[in-house]
């Protein structure tokens, strides 16, 4: 068994997405599976966040891109699968399978120095660049973001947490 804890401050930034991941999981497990894949924000503009099921798909995908990434800075090659929207089962399943893969990515570097972490330079696709450090904890935050708002959803009444197969929210208020 694992110890709960890993070295170093790259361990611990691992330690602190797998529990962010956990409480997305807990949260997306609660809900019935006609709540995962409804349209509940036909109004945005990003595709990413019309469902929990885009969300979800959302979040694995842009973790398995986090990882490549800092795979591609230490040399290794990318190996994440391609992006594609997930049934709610797989999209848990996935999740786990991208922490798993991330931590892969970043075995025998827990304990990166201030020095090594700082010399890992990302250049994200979106014009930002990162550290391993930065990444790892813009990842963290994605995560946070996204549990964030469909814990809205739920709020809102857009969704439900314990509600029957098929039922509707024709009624729920529009997000703003």
């Amino acid at each position: 068994m694992r110890d709960p804890y890993r070295k170093g401050a790259i361990g611990a930034l691992m330690d602190e997405y797998e529990r962010a991941a956990a409480e997305l999981k807990r949260l997306v497990e609660r809900f019935p599976e006609a709540d995962f894949v409804r349209v509940v924000d036909s109004q945005t503009a990003d595709e990413a966040c019309r469902s929990v099921q885009t969300i979800m798909s959302h979040v694995v995908g842009a973790g398995y891109g986090y990882a490549d990434y800092l795979r591609g800075a230490f040399g290794v090659a990318p190996a994440g699968p391609t992006r594609r929207l997930l049934s709610r089962r797989e999209a848990l399943e996935r999740l786990d399978a991208m922490l798993e893969y991330t931590a892969e990515t970043l075995e025998g570097r827990w304990e990166l120095s201030d020095v090594e972490i700082n010399g890992t330079v990302i250049h994200s696709g979106w014009g930002v660049t990162y550290d391993a450090e930065q990444l790892l904890e813009h990842a963290i935050v994605h995560v946070l973001r996204h549990r964030r708002q469909i814990e809205k959803f739920i709020h809102r009444g857009l969704i439900s947490e314990r509600g029957e197969p098929g039922e509707t929210h024709t009624d729920a208020p529009p997000l703003g």
